[in-house]
């Protein structure tokens, strides 16, 4: 475990960003910037130690989604750090497909733990960083301490997913003018201070060119490791699906917990339960993260919660 990186810097302070101090939503966290090649990526800190946990966002979303999972988790002595993928949040935003490949994201989160100076961390999000941990731990697995997994998206979401994405993508490409309306209105909402809802704010604030350039890479290559690579995987993991949409199925979620060696899988009660409801979901975050940084601990045999 290597100390922290120089290279980390903390954002100055603006005095004309509401969320720069006194009730800013960030308290108790520290944002700073990490050059990943040619891009420079946004990332939060909150708590100290050598217990490292990644958590990354949904797909158009950012760090402000997960901000009160940061604080509670760093309450019970765990290093959380928030990091904007390429095109999300506070981190650079091209305006070209191939610069948003989820494979890529994943090399950003092995970027990140570089400058963290960490050898180790543990990788988890939702919904699209549940892809790009997963894909990080089969690239590679001797950097990943565990996994926590949120609403995958894999086999079964596929049909759903093009449903889906694909309208949504020409949408933003092709009716720009009504949508950058929509951008305006939205860029003058304090998202800062919205909670988790603040994350959506900020995705319907995005230009619809870097919207559109998001949705078009993440098609474009691999959305997850193969059925092989995840078998592989053999490091803790912790599922958490549910069966109430159908891009985030809890048949993916029940059979990716198969597919990994050493995975538990929970049932949460709705989409929304960890940001809304978060008391039960964060004791058994945490009591994961207290099993794999144990020294020497064992792994636990299979377990499946309804």
């Amino acid at each position: 475990m290597g100390p922290e990186n120089p290279a980390d810097r903390e954002d100055p302070e603006d005095p004309e960003d509401p969320g720069a101090a006194g009730d800013d939503p960030r308290a108790g966290g520290t944002r700073r910037t990490v050059s990943c090649g040619e891009h420079l990526l946004s990332y939060e800190v909150y708590g100290t130690g050598d217990r490292v946990i990644v958590w990354l966002h949904g797909l158009l979303l950012d760090a402000n989604l997960s901000r009160s999972l940061a604080r509670r988790l760093a309450a019970e002595g765990n290093r959380v750090v928030l990091l904007d993928l390429l095109g999300h949040g506070r981190s650079e935003k091209p305006r070209h497909a191939g610069a948003h490949r989820m494979d890529l994201y994943a090399e950003q989160v092995l970027c990140l733990l570089d400058e963290l100076g960490v050898d180790q961390a543990v990788l988890g999000g939702v919904s699209l960083g549940t892809n790009v941990s997963l894909l990080a731990a089969a690239r590679a697995p001797e950097r990943v301490r565990g996994l926590v997994l949120e609403m995958p998206v894999l086999e079964t979401a596929v049909p759903a997913a093009a449903l889906v994405f694909l309208p949504l993508l020409l949408g933003v490409r092709y009716a720009r003018a009504p949508l950058r309306w929509v951008s305006r209105a939205a860029s003058r909402l304090p998202a800062e201070r919205l909670g988790p809802a603040g994350s959506f704010v900020s995705a319907a604030a995005s230009d619809p060119e870097e919207i559109a350039a998001v949705l078009h890479g993440v098609l474009v290559g691999p959305i997850a490791p193969t059925i092989g690579q995840r078998r592989a995987i053999t490091a803790p993991a912790l599922v958490l699906g549910h069966g109430i949409d159908l891009i985030h199925s809890f048949t993916d979620a029940r059979r990716l917990a198969r597919q990994l060696p050493n995975a538990r899988l929970i049932r949460t009660r709705t989409f929304a339960e960890l940001w809304l409801w978060p008391a039960r979901l964060t004791a058994e975050i945490s009591e994961f993260l207290n099993r794999v940084w144990a020294p020497a601990a064992p792994q636990g045999p299979r377990d499946a919660a309804a």
